[in-house]
């Protein structure tokens, strides 16, 4: 391993070890937040439909999102997807995500201490944000900071920011 690779894996190590004397964010607290997310949103009237178009089979997705969660919160490196790519397809918009941040936050309050809720709820949000900011670019709509994307929604019904 090169010198410039091994200092990248120290500062990586501590790193997550900071998060987790700083939260209690370990990979256990993870899957049980991802665990305890995804059984909302398959139960959720305007998410499940949008997940259960795409995953017949949990577990993997679960797996995914561990991982996802993993690399985001602790900086392990074990997510290597593209989820702009996975998220364009799925015609979702500012609802969806609304919808996704409450579930998430409710979950994460519910599960994790305050520090790793707060840690968990605030990286949600900016990775909502990207990924609608992308979605919505991608149908060729540029959103200032206050708005959102919204393209079948009737004016009357569209959501505040």
């Amino acid at each position: 391993m090169s010198e410039e690779r091994q200092a990248a894996e120290a500062r990586r190590a501590a790193f997550r070890a900071q998060v987790q004397a700083d939260t209690g964010i370990d990979e256990a607290m993870i899957e049980r937040l991802v665990r305890g997310f995804y059984a909302r949103v398959r139960a959720d009237a305007l998410l499940a439909p949008v997940f259960a178009s795409k995953i017949s089979d949990w577990e993997p997705h679960l797996r995914t999102m561990f991982s996802f969660w993993s690399s985001v919160t602790l900086m392990s490196g074990d997510y290597h997807g593209q989820p702009m790519a996975k998220h364009l397809a799925l015609g979702v918009d500012g609802r969806h995500f609304d919808r996704w941040l409450e579930l998430f936050g409710e979950t994460a309050r519910e599960l994790c201490p305050p520090q790793a809720a707060e840690r968990f709820v605030m990286l949600a949000q900016r990775i909502a944000r990207s990924l609608e900011l992308g979605i919505a670019s991608a149908h060729g709509v540029l959103l200032g900071p206050e708005e959102r994307f919204l393209p079948a929604v009737p004016a009357d019904a569209r959501l505040a920011p």
